[in-house]
């Protein structure tokens, strides 16, 4: 097999959504930690438009974008497949893995960069986004992709537990107006794969709080 490489900074979510998906398949990779205030010059070599991670490198050639990535592993090992066999059930899938870069992935970002009376209009902004998800996409399913674990797991989860430490950083109460997503977090990070390779609670929550000194210092 060709040679596989992860660039990746841990607490990111959405390295950890490309980490999870070689997880999920079994495929062997040899991670570089990034330190996203002095980059390696393979990544900015890998990913000369963007310079940021997570790049995968397969047989020397990068591959950009966490979603992109996870969707070019499922089809590389199709395995485990993370997409429905069904072709309607796979646009629904992709949908949903678009739905959540065009509007959950900019509410993360809201909540993350803003405080005080910003950031509680960011997180009114995201329970319409929430609710969304939880009455279209979830319903009465254990997970966003059925019985088992999906794109749109992949896609949604890495997000939803972000904003969830954000949100208890700031003491407002996201998840808990939605106890269908609530459930459905519990299940995500139950599952045996993602809870051994969640970046762990404590250790996000100290970044954040050292993002936020640093910006009021």
């Amino acid at each position: 097999m060709a040679e596989v490489k992860l660039h990746g900074a841990w607490f990111s979510p959405f390295y950890q959504r490309v980490k999870w998906t070689l997880k999920l398949k079994g495929i062997p990779y040899e991670y570089i930690e990034e330190d996203l205030s002095n980059k390696t010059p393979q990544l900015l070599q890998y990913n000369t438009i963007h310079k940021k991670i997570p790049v995968l490198v397969h047989g020397g050639k990068p591959i950009c974008e966490s979603m992109n990535i996870v969707q070019y592993i499922d089809e590389i090992w199709p395995h485990n497949s993370l997409l429905p066999d069904d072709p309607y059930e796979r646009s629904v899938a992709r949908f949903w893995v678009t739905f959540a870069e065009d509007k959950v992935v900019s509410i993360f970002w809201k909540t993350l960069r803003t405080s005080g009376e910003e950031q509680e209009k960011a997180f009114e902004e995201s329970l319409e986004m929430l609710r969304i998800v939880e009455e279209q996409c979830l319903g009465e399913k254990k997970f966003l992709g059925g019985d088992n674990i999906n794109i749109v797991d992949i896609a949604l989860g890495s997000v939803a537990y972000w904003l969830g430490i954000i949100a208890e950083i700031s003491e407002f109460k996201l998840f808990e107006k939605f106890p269908l997503l609530n459930a459905w977090i519990k299940n995500f990070e139950e599952v045996p794969v993602i809870k051994k390779n969640l970046a762990a609670r404590d250790e996000i929550i100290a970044f954040i709080k050292g993002r936020k000194a640093l910006r009021s210092s």
